[in-house]
């Protein structure tokens, strides 16, 4: 019988971990159509056009770096902190009540809280993962919630996942990530964390 998601999921997981660094959007919550929907129609009312696929390539970065890249590769003039609010409302407004889980994902944190130390670090502002974690039912079980602005760098930078690890109490190498994309990857590796992509179901 073919293996499930979950159960290849568990077997990637196996080893000496004292805690487990969950990514949010993209890797428990399937939900980066909508941020990216949110992102366009913002960008919209400013007359920017850009091609939507520069969210999933840099899916982990901070809002406000995400924004800097879209005023870089189009010549547009988005206030980034002002971008990051509208951006939020849009995505509160229209999207967040339709959050689905990531079956498997938010599954197999479920089956380890308790067993390992439990964070989620993301690049999204702490009141819509906060929210997020909520709809999803597992806010209860995270001990530890970095988000955008809690570190001084966001990912691909190792500065949210060793703060992670900083107050779990946990060393670094004892940590395993869970991400959906190259930027939290990059994060990982740079923290010296070994890392699970979610959506190829691949260890590094």
């Amino acid at each position: 019988m073919e293996q499930s998601k979950f159960e290849r999921l568990t077997e990637l997981t196996q080893g000496d971990y004292q805690a487990f660094l969950y990514d949010c959007d993209g890797t428990l919550a399937d939900n980066m159509h909508a941020h990216a929907k949110s992102y366009v129609e913002a960008a919209k009312e400013h007359n920017v056009v850009f091609d939507p696929a520069i969210i999933d390539e840099l899916a982990g970065w901070p809002i406000a770096n995400v924004v800097e890249e879209i005023n870089s590769r189009y010549q547009a003039n988005l206030i980034p902190s002002e971008f990051k609010v509208r951006k939020a409302a849009i995505f509160e407004e229209r999207y967040m009540e339709e959050i689905e889980p990531i079956d498997y994902v938010v599954e197999h944190l479920k089956e380890n809280a308790g067993r390992v130390r439990i964070a989620v670090v993301s690049g999204g502002d702490r009141p819509a993962i906060e929210r997020t974690l909520e709809l999803l039912g597992i806010r209860n079980l995270v001990e530890v919630l970095v988000c955008s602005g809690d570190t001084a760098k966001g990912k691909p930078y190792a500065d949210p996942f060793l703060r992670a690890a900083e107050l779990l109490n946990v060393d670094p190498a004892k940590c395993l990530v869970f991400e959906d994309g190259v930027p939290g990857v990059k994060a990982a590796e740079a923290a010296g964390m070994h890392w699970v992509r979610v959506d190829q179901l691949k260890f590094g």
